[in-house]
């Protein structure tokens, strides 16, 4: 488009905003205010707003007064500002995740200078300025996170638009496909023989969207193809390779211990779990279970609890958060696996809450596969299998941009810090409440081993429970009808 033609196109959608009765969510008009992070946080909530209203794009106009929308000319000029010695447009993409290709556009109206700032829609995930979305309603641009029912509005109109469905390798043959997927362990996973024919093993892979056809004959591979079943993510573009699982073993209790093993595991999700989840399980350290008649030596995490951790990591990711994939470390006195993304879920209501995943096609294709559980009952087993090893309780944290799990090894309850014994208390609750029964204090006496004599000491831990609303009486006329949690 010619110059002339482009400024002919912003002028006419400068009118068109104009010609509006008012400033919309999706609209906002300036005269010179060019504040830097006022102009951040519009970015992030014009473009996930325009995602919520099923449309295209925002806009942000500078020289048009805001009470009457009249021209009145604007001094901000974007090509030539600086904010903390950096271009203002590079400073501002620098601070924004996932990119958005905003655009500034200076054009000359007969009644004065205007600036328009284009914002697309959201176009992977809620869009973030400094690592806090924002959202636009009417002209206000408050936290997406201070508005739960926006956010989940915000992530079914994400869906079409996922990191799965890009292109991780696109036109290649249908050799290449083979060569760079490993089609057996998709086969057998499926529990199917691999089929000797290329043409039923290429409409397998493109139903599971794991390709998709191009043209001439080739194919492009998914981004979901390839995480889930490259026989090396280093064959893909470098931010897949970046998504390898991590893991790193420490001689200590801390991260500043010598580090004992380190591994990246660069096969894809699915044909590398098993080998994965062997691995980290041969390098933990063994204790001796004193409750068998015939002493033995056990994982002082459980592997189930390890292996269920582990598919959460993987499935509910962010995907779009760059250069980072799931980390496993292993230390002395604790395992934890951490993921990129805050959780979508708070973490309180991992245990009794249906996941949602970022990654729906991905997350449905490893419970097809066998690799994790169905939705909604792996944090149970996490917790239930931490309960039988009488173990401290799993630790589950939203942290800056990431999501942390920790399995720790076993400590008695005289051992256990009184965070500890309110969080066991709290989940032994929960699951009593899932099952159809009640938290009592013989019952938690049975989950930390505790002997009855010492029953008042399961009272303490209830007291404070209580103190920290964490649960309340099923029934408060009956006082022996035992606690729930404190959401039912």
């Amino acid at each position: 488009m010619s110059a002339s033609r482009h400024d002919e196109r912003v002028l006419a959608l400068i009118d068109d905003l104009r010609a509006q009765a008012a400033e919309t969510s999706l609209a906002e008009f300036k005269e010179n205010n060019d504040n830097p992070a006022m102009i951040g946080k519009l970015i992030s909530g014009i473009s996930n707003a325009a995602r919520i209203a099923k449309q295209d794009s925002g806009y942000v106009v500078w020289g048009v007064r805001d009470a009457d929308h009249a021209i009145v000319g604007t001094t901000f000029a974007p090509a030539t500002a600086k904010h903390q010695r950096q271009p203002l447009e590079f400073w501002l993409h620098q601070r924004l995740q996932p990119r958005v290709a905003f655009s500034f556009q200076a054009v000359e109206h007969p009644q004065g200078r205007i600036v328009l700032l284009e914002i697309p829609a959201a176009p992977t995930a809620p869009v973030e300025f400094e690592r806090t979305a924002y959202d636009r309603i009417g002209s206000a641009t408050p936290r997406l996170a201070d508005n739960p029912a926006r956010l989940r509005t915000l992530w079914d109109e994400l869906r079409p638009y996922a990191w799965e469905t890009s292109v991780a390798k696109p036109f290649v043959s249908e050799d290449v496909v083979l060569a760079l997927l490993d089609v057996e362990s998709y086969f057998g996973l499926l529990r199917l023989p691999t089929s000797d024919s290329v043409k039923r093993i290429l409409s397998a892979l493109e139903q599971d969207r794991l390709i998709s056809p191009n043209v001439g004959g080739k194919w492009n591979i998914s981004n979901l193809g390839a995480i889930l079943f490259a026989k090396d993510l280093r064959d893909f573009e470098p931010g897949l390779a970046r998504k390898a699982i991590r893991f790193v073993a420490y001689d200590g209790h801390g991260r500043t211990a010598t580090v004992t093993h380190r591994e990246e595991f660069f096969r894809g999700y699915a044909n590398g779990f098993e080998d994965l989840n062997a691995h980290v399980n041969i390098l933990l350290p063994a204790r001796e279970d004193g409750d068998s008649p015939i002493r033995e030596a056990r994982s002082f995490v459980p592997p189930v609890a390890i292996r269920e951790v582990v598919a959460n990591a993987l499935i509910h990711q962010d995907m779009t958060v760059g250069g980072a994939g799931p980390t496993i470390e292993l230390f002395r006195n604790r395992l934890e696996i951490t993921n990129p993304g805050t959780p979508l879920v708070a973490p309180e209501r991992f245990i009794d809450s249906a996941p949602r995943s970022r990654n729906e096609a991905l997350a449905s294709l490893m419970r097809r596969f066998g690799l994790c559980e169905e939705m909604g009952t792996g944090v149970d087993k996490v917790i239930a299998a931490a309960e039988e090893g009488r173990l401290p309780p799993p630790e589950f944290q939203a942290e800056e941009n990431a999501t942390r799990t920790t399995l720790f090894g076993p400590r008695r309850f005289a051992e256990m810090t009184a965070e500890e014994r309110l969080r066991a208390c709290y989940q032994h609750t929960v699951l009593r409440f899932l099952d159809g029964s009640r938290m009592r204090n013989a019952t938690l006496r049975e989950r930390f081993g505790v002997a009855e004599h010492n029953a008042a000491q399961m009272s303490g831990v209830i007291r404070h429970a209580l103190d920290a609303d964490l649960i309340h009486p099923a029934d408060r006329a009956r006082p022996r009808a035992g606690y729930v949690p404190f959401w039912a």
